[in-house]
């Protein structure tokens, strides 16, 4: 059962909380981090933010037209967000599917949105339920369940054979996507994939209202420590949009809402590992990872001793990839978790390179 909105708080200031919180809760915007870094605001200036946005980004731009497809799960009715981009160079009739992470809109593809259009592909990217513009509903999370959402979406739209592209937890997502419907993916590529370790072998199991509870309590200082340690050579005024989308959804009356679904989530990925099906992609896979990314889910509630030694994205690329039947690693000098925004133009050339036949 997922927790209830606390009595008589009051979700529009959570964000704007300065102090006074429980050590329990000082943990939130480490969820991810590098180990040994405090999850405070350390001197990092930035502005804040007084107008609300809904859970589910309404209103906040994207770079293509979004559509909607309904579905119901569990008798919810429910909507999923998607957009879907016609080539603007020669189509060469083939499709590719972009899968976000968990804590990025997916206004975040534009940049491999027109280099794919422009080399001839069209491009679909789906926000998953749970996530972004989708509906946020109270159910168990599955990778299963968002694979199911993904086949279904593309069954809409009468896709059937695509590449897809996975970045940090939508690259957990793509593993299990491509081992399920292995005969619709013909190649898979894989941007600093969270999931290339089991969790649950180092960070002690915690409760969702735990979770919910960190997730709440984040101040907007927090949280933008919390993404700076994504981009170390990004400046700040670029990543700042995931800090003011989160901090206003902060502000919504249904906030509590949108922090359970972020405390299932979390779940998920730690529940759930995909670890263990590298060795059953039999499709081409590209690997590509930032050599300074040390990215961790719920790396806060590890042990000290244990927290230091995970996240070594370029060793763990390559010792997955050494399972799969055909695999390579690129390594991307001095980059965090996303290289498609920090280096742009060598991150198309990769996948581009990788995906023409």
């Amino acid at each position: 059962m997922k927790p209830a909105a606390p009595p008589n708080a009051d979700p529009s200031h959570a964000m704007m909380k300065t102090g006074g919180l429980p050590a329990a809760l000082a943990v939130a915007a480490q969820l991810f981090c590098a180990p040994g870094v405090q999850a405070q605001s350390a001197g990092i200036p930035g502005p804040t933010y007084a107008e609300p946005l809904g859970i589910g980004l309404e209103g906040w731009p994207y770079p293509y037209p979004v559509r909607f497809m309904p579905l119901e799960i569990h008798g919810q009715h429910l909507r999923m967000a998607f957009m879907d981009v016609a080539p603007t160079g020669t189509p060469n009739g083939r499709t590719v599917v972009l899968l976000h992470g968990k804590n990025f809109d997916s206004s975040y593809w534009s940049g491999p949105i027109g280099a794919l259009t422009r080399a001839g592909f069209r491009v679909i990217v789906p926000d998953q339920i749970g996530f972004n513009k989708s509906s946020k509903p109270d159910i168990d999370y599955s990778f299963d369940l968002l694979a199911a959402n993904t086949a279904k979406l593309l069954d809409t739209l009468n896709v059937r054979d695509v590449d897809v592209i996975g970045h940090s937890t939508g690259g957990m997502l793509a593993v299990r996507f491509a081992r399920t419907y292995a005969e619709r993916v013909k190649r898979l590529v894989l941007e600093d994939p969270i999931g290339l370790e089991d969790y649950r072998l180092f960070i002690p199991p915690q409760t969702t209202e735990t979770l919910f509870e960190a997730e709440r309590h984040q101040t907007v200082e927090q949280y933008r420590a919390f993404i700076k340690r994504y981009f170390p050579v990004l400046p700040p005024a670029r990543y700042e949009p995931f800090v003011e989308w989160r901090a206003r959804v902060g502000l919504s009356g249904e906030f509590d809402r949108y922090a359970v679904t972020v405390a299932s989530t979390y779940q998920m990925i730690y529940r759930q590992p995909v670890r263990y099906e590298y060795r059953l992609l039999q499709m081409p896979v590209l690997l590509i990872v930032g050599e300074r990314d040390r990215t961790t889910p719920l790396r806060a509630y590890a042990p000290p001793e244990v927290a230091g030694k995970m996240g070594n994205y370029p060793v763990m690329a390559k010792q997955a990839c050494a399972e799969a039947g055909d695999c390579r690693v690129k390594v991307m000098p001095g980059l965090g978790h996303v290289p498609h925004m920090e280096a742009p133009d060598s991150f198309n050339a990769e996948i581009l390179d990788f995906l023409r036949p």
